[in-house]
């Protein structure tokens, strides 16, 4: 029995209570009840406080309340024994044979475990990088192409239908330094003060110059644009090769060129004429984004007729809305914090709810450390770690895992001696090695002619009645939960912390529950439905490295 079972269950018996008029509650029967695993094993496998939390709507004590959903409970086939305790919690313990069904259905529904339908129906848009095409995605860059895929994959397990979309910083001034550094490093004179340095500059301007040895020829300036559109193709490839690499898939490139060279800047802003929050003062047209809370108004035309970078901001964001994109994500480095109430005031300005239709999430800064000492320089970029370069230093895995399993709003430091150790202290190698481990198992299996059950029918759930294969079924329970909760609250974090206490619950079934017959042994009942539940468990460990883009080794 999963814990939505249960809770659909506790709806139903509170429903009974008040169609029969035992209970009257004024402010309804709730649609769902929240059910937790208790810390203690003594106190159940399931608890619950929906009777404190309905107390006041039923006017009646919480134990009284307690007592008679225990009752009404108890009369649940699957349900072995319900316990009322302290100020009315209510303690569960589910029959053995229920519980150990869930082996089954994990190993039946496969990769599809843990997906729900909490967010069905809704269009998504992941805005997760916003980088010029002007040089290497730096180590804030890589944060997000991880967390942001994995947020990505996280709304999409949930029912959501999103889209994964790189904004590209194709237009202003730094185009124009990029092609003028380019130049420069092409005929071996020294880049401008303002442009671009590092080692990828000279490689770029090299393969240029090699590649279209005309170019040398052209006047000045179109010799400067030449250089800048071929370097921006060529950075703009090497950037999207780093990505996909790092297994960070985006549906959409969208260039803020095109929001121009398509008038949709022009669209944005008499789209928002439309909602009368726009007027014009000192020459420029200004948006009054006072009205919904922001510090103070902004300008979109400047009183020389250019249009400002808020202005390609706020088109985008009404372009997104009329690309029927229920909801936008915007991922933003921590410079930008005070971009935030701009951002939700200026969707309030295009006549939106804000609260439902922007979400912003910051994220702060990244130290790289390799034998106690930080990395700052890059060999290519000449300033700090791009995401290439972390890639081959940590891998792949290590570094997306690691990125994923703290919350994007707090600082972190990545120790590379300690991800790319191969330890138990080391979180990914510790859930990589239990999905190899369990792996192991069932090549022993196939090994001794046993078949692995692929669902319930196949095994006796009954006997899986130890302490230790409860404590393992009721973790495989959760991962639909934790799913939900993690892209709900856009925090993948969630994931991987379910995932490295499962493989310590997996850990010490193993060291307490032995899977296969030794020696001449009979094949019985309890080994084939403990080799269900450890399919079950590589199943989810499987499922749950997947959305955060890490593989899971059959072998370590």
């Amino acid at each position: 029995m999963t814990p939505e079972q249960l809770s659909q269950h506790l709806v139903d018996a509170l429903s009974a209570l008040a169609d029969e008029g035992v209970l009257q509650l004024a402010d309804g029967v709730p649609d769902q009840v929240r059910v937790e695993r208790p810390k203690a094993r003594e106190h159940g496998d399931y608890a619950t406080n929906v009777a404190m939390q309905i107390t006041k709507s039923a006017g009646r004590p919480p134990r009284e309340i307690a007592q008679l959903l225990a009752d009404r409970l108890l009369r649940v086939a699957d349900v072995a024994a319900v316990d009322v305790a302290g100020p009315g919690f209510l303690n569960i313990t589910v029959d053995a044979a229920a519980q150990g069904v869930l082996a089954g259905d994990v190993l039946a529904a496969g990769a599809d475990y843990g997906n729900n339908e909490s967010l069905a129906g809704q269009r998504i848009n992941v805005e997760f990088i916003s980088a010029n095409p002007t040089g290497p995605l730096h180590v804030g860059h890589t944060r997000w192409a991880a967390l942001g895929d994995a947020l990505a994959r996280l709304l999409s397990a949930a029912g959501a239908d999103v889209a994964r979309e790189f904004y590209i910083n194709d237009r202003g001034a730094q185009m124009d330094r990029f092609g003028a550094s380019l130049v420069a490093a092409a005929a071996g004179h020294p880049v401008p003060d303002d442009g671009y340095h590092g080692g990828y500059v000279t490689e770029l301007a090299a393969r240029i110059a090699s590649e279209q040895p005309e170019l040398a020829d052209l006047p000045p300036d179109e010799q400067l644009a030449a250089y800048r559109e071929e370097g921006y193709r060529l950075q703009l490839a090497e950037q999207q090769r780093e990505l996909e690499h790092f297994r960070t898939h985006f549906d959409v490139w969208y260039s803020e060129r095109t929001l121009h060279a398509d008038d949709r800047v022009k669209h944005g802003i008499e789209q928002l004429r439309r909602q009368r929050h726009l007027y014009e003062a000192d020459g420029a047209l200004w948006m009054r984004t006072t009205d919904f809370g922001d510090d103070k108004d902004r300008v979109l035309v400047r009183s020389n007729g250019e249009y400002t970078y808020f202005a390609s901001d706020t088109a985008y964001y009404v372009d997104k809305r009329e690309r029927g994109f229920d909801r936008c994500i915007y991922m933003l480095g921590a410079d930008h914090h005070g971009y935030v109430r701009r951002l939700l005031a200026m969707a309030a300005c295009a006549g939106d709810d804000p609260d439902k239709t922007i979400d912003v999430l910051i994220g702060q800064l990244v130290k790289v450390l390799r034998g106690g000492e930080e990395l700052r320089l890059s060999k290519r970029a000449g300033t700090i770690l791009g995401l290439g370069e972390l890639v081959d230093i940590t891998g792949v895995d290590a570094l997306r895992y690691t990125l994923c399993r703290y919350p994007a709003d707090s600082s972190m430091t990545i120790d590379v001696d300690a991800v790319t150790r191969q330890s138990s202290d080391n979180p990914v190698y510790y859930v990589q090695y239990a999905h190899a481990r369990l792996s192991a198992i069932i090549r022993g299996a196939t090994d001794l002619g046993i078949a692995v059950p692929a669902g319930n029918g196949d095994y006796d759930p009954a006997v899986l009645d130890h302490p230790r294969e409860g404590d393992l079924l009721r973790a495989l329970a959760e991962l639909p939960r934790a799913v939900q909760q993690a892209a709900s609250m856009r925090e993948p974090h969630r994931v991987a912390r379910y995932l490295e206490a499962t493989a310590a619950t997996f850990h010490k079934f193993y060291d307490e529950c032995r899977v296969l017959p030794m020696g001449d042994e009979e094949v019985t009942e309890l080994h084939r439905a403990r080799l269900a539940l450890v399919g079950a468990t590589r199943v989810v460990l499987a499922n749950g490295l997947g959305l955060l883009g890490v593989t899971a080794p059959e072998r370590m």
